[in-house]
């Protein structure tokens, strides 16, 4: 049985990393509010722009003057995954779930024979990842989003895929975040950037009736090429803003259910103290009576 020092010692240990995790708790929820508030207010933009470049990019497939990014390389044969996580710990399974679902999907991937390539935007990723594909890993982006998310950083991630990709470094590129839907619950997307993924609605209506119709200035080829590069860094800045709001969401419950064990520890840790402080003093009146009995 532990002493009562070592009984103190444990308490007092616990009510101070309490402290942390409530200190930790407070700060994760006062930065989920405007995390949260960006990664809402980016997604209508988010959406419309791969809309309306679906619809416009409908027209060109299989043609002969669709862009590079669209018509991509016409080949399978190498996969570019860019894995988000964040750079810190304790958040729950928010850094795990993003290692694990990018670590099936390189597995199957090279179970059909595919050769895979990762870009790792946070350091957590390539931690959770180099143990069995370090190999894979081409680079790793840290700090991105410890001051909040920036269109800056996102667009200096896209620089360094499209670049890859104008070198032909790969074929397929396709991103791996946490999507935001509450503080509680975050989604693990994959989400394909290069080509292109023109959806099977707008590529099958070609039709004057199914859609309407609109004249372009400059012309498609023109709008496509110069939108598709911006449409790549669109999509990794809301990919940066729903994985910062993940991770404060995450963070926030972690350090939440973190406080509430604590507490639930000091409870128990008490009464253990209190048990064995009333069984010695008990001890020692049983003595004292003994002894006086005695003479």
């Amino acid at each position: 049985m532990a002493s009562l020092k070592d009984l103190r010692a444990r308490i007092s240990s616990v009510k101070n990393t309490r402290k942390i995790t409530s200190a930790m708790k407070m700060v994760a929820a006062s930065k989920l509010r405007r995390a949260q508030e960006a990664a809402e207010a980016g997604r209508p933009y988010a959406e419309r722009m791969e809309r309306m470049l679906g619809n416009l990019a409908g027209s060109m497939v299989g043609q002969a003057g669709a862009p590079k990014l669209l018509a991509g390389t016409g080949k399978d044969a190498v996969h570019l995954l860019v894995v988000m996580t964040a750079d810190r710990g304790l958040c729950g399974g928010f850094n795990t779930n993003v290692a694990r679902n990018a670590r099936n999907l390189i597995k199957d991937l090279q179970a059909a024979g595919k050769q895979v390539k990762v870009l790792c935007v946070g350091r957590k990723g390539r931690d959770l990842l180099k143990r069995d594909f370090a190999s894979l890993i081409l680079q790793t982006y840290e700090g991105l989003t410890r001051r909040g998310a920036t269109f800056e950083n996102a667009d200096m991630v896209a620089q360094k895929v499209l670049s890859m990709f104008d070198a032909g470094e790969f074929d397929v590129c396709t991103v791996v975040y946490n999507k935001f839907q509450s503080a509680i619950a975050q989604v693990v997307t994959r989400q394909q950037l290069v080509p292109f993924p023109v959806p099977a609605v707008a590529a099958n209506t070609n039709d004057a009736a199914g859609k309407a119709l609109y004249e372009y200035e400059p012309s498609e080829e023109g709008i496509l090429a110069d939108l598709l590069p911006k449409n790549v860094s669109m999509q990794l800045f809301s990919a940066l803003l729903e994985g910062d709001a993940s991770e404060q969401g995450a963070r926030m419950s972690a350090m939440d259910n973190a406080t509430r064990n604590a507490g639930d520890m000091i409870n128990k840790l008490t009464l253990v103290y209190n048990r064995t402080r009333q069984a010695a003093i008990t001890k020692e009146l049983i003595e004292i009576i003994s002894g006086a009995e005695a003479l």
